[in-house]
């Protein structure tokens, strides 16, 4: 179990969150029966309260919190640097953490912030976890989902996101275009959402094309997509993302395959590494940067201005063509 909370002390107590605030600051306006009964609570509990955490707060620092599934992948690090450095220039410090897909890690990571007094919280969510954002409804923190709908409420926590279904149509319209017809879409976990956002594109694609899908996923890594070189008899591949596509780059040219004439092959993200490989590998660019930037602008105003961010907005995407797809 993780470090108890003052939302936790205030749930255990049947008070709320500003009651057991004035608690811990000794403030006479609280009952005595009540006072007794939040410091029980601590006890049973084993609050500790922060006292450096408290005057941070008082201070009136500006703090969002920033949640990230998997800073290992380069795209979720240039994302959360973008946002740190919109942030940074409005005067605003991020407060970081990676869960690595752990929903209890998350758990603890968000109650950690409020507790420390964020004012806001951008969240790119670990799936299978609902708690996280009871709390935060609880806490009345404003938080805006990105890359991943985890909580349906947009209403109460926003949602932004590339537009992965247009990108994946977009990279497979290209590949057929180029003359391949036995495309392959490789990576990404089974069952969840974004992977089939960023599948059915494709799935799209290829209807209208009159051509049969090939759908091979797995996780979303270097290894995954190297394994995947030998794997069936096609001509081409969609990945779910750039780790995938370079793992399979690798894994293809080991095996003396010529990518971008033998064998054509698109990534997702359009990573800084896409444009180093070699050959260079077509991505889908998603203007990580852009949108790390807009999501920052868009907590900002809800902040300062009580501008609240749309329940869902998708942001454009576009194919940057290299040589991974085209013999020329």
């Amino acid at each position: 179990m993780g470090r108890p909370t003052i939302i936790d002390v205030a749930k255990a107590a049947g008070v709320s969150k500003s009651t057991v605030s004035l608690v811990l600051q000794n403030s006479p306006t609280v009952a005595a029966t009540t006072r007794e009964d939040v410091r029980r609570a601590m006890a049973e509990l084993g609050y500790v309260y922060n006292r450096a955490a408290a005057n941070l707060r008082s201070s009136q620092v500006g703090l969002i919190g920033l949640v990230i599934n998997d800073l290992r992948n380069p795209f979720f690090t240039e994302f959360a640097t973008s946002v740190q450095m919109a942030l940074s220039e409005a005067g605003f410090a991020a407060v970081l953490a990676n869960t690595d897909e752990d929903p209890k890690l998350q758990q603890r990571a968000i109650a950690a912030m409020v507790e420390h007094g964020v004012s806001a919280l951008i969240i790119s969510p670990a799936y299978g976890d609902d708690e996280a954002f009871a709390l935060l409804e609880r806490a009345g923190v404003p938080a805006l989902q990105v890359l991943r709908k985890v909580s349906a409420r947009t209403d109460l926590f926003p949602f932004a996101v590339p537009d992965y279904v247009h990108g994946s149509a977009l990279a497979t319209r290209h590949l057929i275009a180029e003359g391949a017809r036995r495309i392959a879409f490789v990576g990404g976990v089974e069952g969840r959402p974004v992977t089939q956002e960023r599948m059915s594109g494709y799935l799209a694609a290829m209807q209208e094309a009159g051509l049969p899908p090939h759908v091979i996923l797995g996780r979303p890594t270097r290894a995954f997509g190297r394994a995947q070189a030998e794997a069936g008899d096609f001509d081409a591949a969609l990945c779910f993302n750039d780790l995938v596509a370079l793992g399979m780059l690798s894994g293809l040219t080991h095996r003396g395959v010529r990518v971008g004439h033998d064998f054509r092959l698109v990534g997702f993200d359009d990573i800084e590494e896409s444009s180093q490989s070699l050959p260079a590998l077509t991505s889908v660019h998603c203007d990580i940067e852009g949108f790390g930037r807009r999501a920052a602008e868009a907590v900002l105003a809800w902040l300062n201005q009580g501008l609240r961010p749309p329940p869902e907005l998708r942001t454009p995407v576009d194919l940057v063509i290299r040589g991974s797809s085209r013999s020329d």
